[in-house]
Order: structure tokens, then sequence, then C-alpha cells
């Protein structure tokens, strides 16, 4: 008898425990991980905008002037202070090994190896501009035991990223779609190869300063991309996000907390009124004292911005005074005021543009290729709410006529490159600040606003900073690496205006 409870008893906890688990398992919840998830994953963490909050956001592009903040207390970029950096974006290439690994056998396995290399470029990328010597070859290898990697030298590293971009671009050219893709490019690998491409392009413009190196390769890469003409194509194209009610803008519903304490830098403001460039009233508010004057929103004397390098208590007090120009309501009040846009047809073409100046490619005119990428810019600016430009939304007419005043080419090479410069410039604004302190750090151009006084960079008054300092953690669990690659770059010495590889002649 007892065994036959003990029977009964042991096919109702069976059955129960199925008809359990089938109650308690959420059909929307995935059970399994594939490499379209992995996918996902790997490249919203190149693609989407990972700082803290809103403050973190303006403070990003604070750092090249493109904005002040009048807040709870001085901004430390505005004031020229980085502090440290962070390898936590090397966390992904475990992820990418796994996606690989699930990805064998699918016939889109050559895109997801596309995303893999891709992702490793990108990421190497970023960790390398901001400081130096980083972990290369030897990241990712804690499942063998190194959990102290190497600090590969700068110029070694860059050499890694252009070919893992190559292997992105052979991969993707030999796959069909793939699934996972969060972009407007839908894992369409065609787009992304144009995409790659863009971004080499932007690599090597990077390395200007090395052009001549013959390990590089600089101008021959350059010329044989631009040769085999597998780019972006239109305006349209860009790789980023689309922000919407699931991806909401950094700036979105932050009311007076950040965004309607930011003022727009003057170096911004001034530059666009020269240019009589319609994207001012597409970027700022009109100041409050000026519409109090009699000045109407449309007129673009009431824009009026802020010397970013001034005192902090006098621009708080001018601020109260209604004195300054506000950044654009639609970045607090629109979930997707703008795409988050990283490597566009906009800039691929100015890029294109310095590289013809400079005599890397013979293809093509530094004009045409100038007129492209500004025509690019006002054209994406153009899909932009127009409620929100004042009554100036940009025109056909004003794209075709903008080159008629001072942004008309100019007939020296020097004054041409910074023409390109200004646009590149311009084009990254409160979209990818960190561009654009990489930009200035590489050329100097626009001259950004500096002031002894106020300048926070304590070591070097008259600059901004020019590396991020290492994660303060190396010091504790990889301290023998660091030590030596501080000795190679910087006679030993992690500071923040320290020359690294890249920017030395």
């Amino acid at each position: 008898m007892k065994k036959i409870i003990a029977a009964f008893a042991s096919i109702f906890l069976l059955v129960g425990c199925s008809k359990f688990d089938a109650i308690n398992t959420n059909p929307n919840t995935p059970t399994s991980v594939s490499a379209s998830m992995l996918c996902t994953n790997i490249i919203l963490s190149v693609t989407k905008y990972n700082g803290g909050d809103a403050k973190s956001y303006i403070s990003e592009n604070a750092l090249p002037k493109y904005v002040g903040y009048a807040n709870e207390g001085q901004l430390a970029t505005q004031y020229n202070i980085i502090y440290n950096g962070s390898f936590g974006p090397m966390t992904i290439l475990p992820d990418i090994d796994k996606m690989l690994g699930f990805a064998v056998g699918d016939p889109a396995e050559n895109g997801y190896k596309g995303v893999a290399h891709f992702a490793r470029a990108y990421t190497f990328y970023l960790l390398t501009m901001r400081m130096g010597d980083i972990p290369f070859s030897a990241a990712n290898q804690g499942e063998i035991g190194n959990f102290k990697p190497v600090y590969d030298a700068q110029k070694d590293v860059f050499i890694g990223i252009l070919n893992e971009l190559e292997q992105a671009s052979a991969f993707f050219a030999q796959s069909p779609a793939f699934e996972g893709d969060p972009t407007i490019f839908k894992g369409d690998p065609k787009k992304w190869q144009r995409a790659t491409h863009a971004f080499t392009l932007k690599v090597l413009m990077t390395l200007s300063a090395k052009s001549n190196d013959a390990d590089l390769r600089i101008q021959q890469r350059f010329a044989q991309l631009v040769s085999d003409n597998v780019l972006l194509e239109s305006a349209n194209d860009f790789l980023g996000l689309e922000y919407n009610t699931v991806n909401l803008h950094p700036l979105y519903s932050t009311n007076d907390m950040f965004t309607g304490r930011t003022i727009l830098s003057s170096l911004v403001v001034d530059h666009l009124k020269q240019l009589n460039d319609k994207r001012l009233f597409y970027f700022a508010e009109p100041a409050n004292a000026q519409i109090q004057a009699g000045r109407l929103p449309g007129d673009s004397e009431a824009y009026v911005g802020v010397n970013a390098a001034i005192d902090y208590a006098a621009m708080n007090t001018e601020f109260s005074k209604g004195s300054y120009s506000k950044i654009n309501l639609r970045y607090q009040t629109k979930q997707n005021s703008e795409p988050r846009r990283l490597l566009t047809y906009a800039e691929q073409e100015l890029i294109l543009a310095e590289a013809r100046v400079r005599g890397w490619i013979t293809s093509g005119s530094a004009e045409a290729y100038y007129k492209n990428g500004v025509k690019a810019a006002l054209i994406s600016m153009m899909a932009t709410d127009a409620a929100y430009a004042h009554g100036h939304a940009i025109t056909t007419a004003d794209i075709e006529g903008y080159f008629e005043g001072t942004a008309a080419f100019k007939n020296q090479s020097s004054e041409q490159l910074k023409q390109i410069w200004l646009q590149r410039y311009l084009l990254n604004f409160l979209i990818d600040g960190e561009t654009a302190y990489f930009e200035y750090r590489r050329n100097g151009y626009p001259e950004f606003p500096i002031d002894p006084s106020t300048n926070l960079n304590v070591n070097s008054p008259g600059s901004l900073p020019l590396r991020y300092l290492y994660p303060s953690s190396e010091l504790n669990y990889n301290s023998a690496n660091l030590r030596n690659a501080l000795d190679r770059q910087f006679d030993g010495y992690d500071e923040i205006n320290k020359v690294m590889w890249l920017l030395k002649d």
C-alpha cells in the first residue's frame, strides 16, 4: 500500500511540477540565448549613449565647449578638468565571443563575425583615444587565467583596429542579412560594410599626424577605400539609434534640473550667425532678455551664447538676468528630438574633403566633398520637428544658397581646412561631444575659449587636458603592466596633460 501511495505521489509531483513550470513561464521572456540576441546587446554597447544621466550627457558636451551649465555648481568639464577613464567597455568582449559561438552554422554567421570585428574596433578605438596605450592583444583572456593583461603601444593598437575593420568589411561582404540589429540598417550587411568603411576613414583621419608612417599605410589605405567606393551614400545614411518611447533621448523630461539651465556657448552661436546658418534656431532658444527688449524669436540677434570660460559666479548672475540662450526646448520635451548619429554621410564627406586638401586622394574636388557634407548635415536637420525652429525651418533654397556668403569655399588650403573642421564641429553639436573633443585635440580648431584664471587644469592653465587618467583599479589589480605603460609613454606619471603617441608629430 505504501508503495502504491508513493507511486501516486511521484506521478502527482511530476505532473504538478510540469503544470507549475508551464504556468510560471513568461512567454515574453526568452529562456535561451541566441546569436541574434547577443548581437543586439553588442550593437547597443557601441551605439547607445551609455552615460549615467542627463548631467553626464551635458558634461560630455561641455568639454568641447558646446554648452555652459548654470545649476548646482561649476561643471568640471566646462572648466577643463577630466578624471579617470574606464575599461568598462571591454566587458562586452566575452559576449562577442559567445555570439560567435552561437553563430556557428547560422546562414548569417559571417554577418555576426562582421559585427564582432566592428564592435571590437570601435570599443578599442574609444579606449585608446581616451587614454593612450591600452590592453589589446591580451584583452579578454580571463578564461585562460590571464587577469593582468599587458598594455599594447598605441601604434600597435591602431594597427589592430584597422585590421579588425578590414576583417569586418570582408565578412559583411560575404553575408546575407542577419537578425538582432537595432539600428536603421536592420541587419543589411551592405550598409554595415559601408559604415565600416566610413569609420575606417574616420580612424585614418584621426591619425593624420602619422600620415607618413610606413607601418600604418594611412594614405594608401585611405585612397584604396575611396577607389573601392563602398561608402555611405546619402544624407539619410547613418550608424546610430533612433530615440523612441523605449530609448529616450538623455535630456528628455529633465526640466530645470539640467536641460533648463544649459546654455549655448558663444562659440557655437557666433559661428552659426556668421554663416547665416539656420541650425541656430534648432539648437537654441532666444535669450529672455532679448525678447523682453523687443526682439522676436526669429531674429538671430535674439540669440546670445555664453563665453564658456567665464567665471562661474558671473555666468550664473547673467543667466538669472536672462542674458543667454538656453538649448532648444525640443531636447527636454521630445523623446526623439534627433537620432544618435555616430557615423554619418555628412561627416564622411567632410573627412573626404580634408583628405583631398591634404593630397591623400586625387578623385573628386575638396569643394564638392565639403558641400556634400554640409548639405547632408542641413538635410538631416530638416528632419527635426520644424515646430521648434522658431519660424525658421530649413528649406531646400536655404541649403542651395548656403555657400554664397561666409560658407563659400576658400582659396587657401589652410582656410579650407578650418572651414571643414568647423563644419565637423557644428555637425556633432549635442550628439557626439567626444568626437568634437578628439577633433579639437587633433587640429585646435575652432579655437576654444580658455581663461587661465578659471581653468581647473592647473598643471596647464592655458589649455584643455589631452587625455583621461587610467582606471584607478589598475593600480590594485594590474599595477606592474600599468607602470610599464606609464614609463613607456609618460615618464612614469599618469597625468591629464601628457601627450600620447597619437598626438605627437
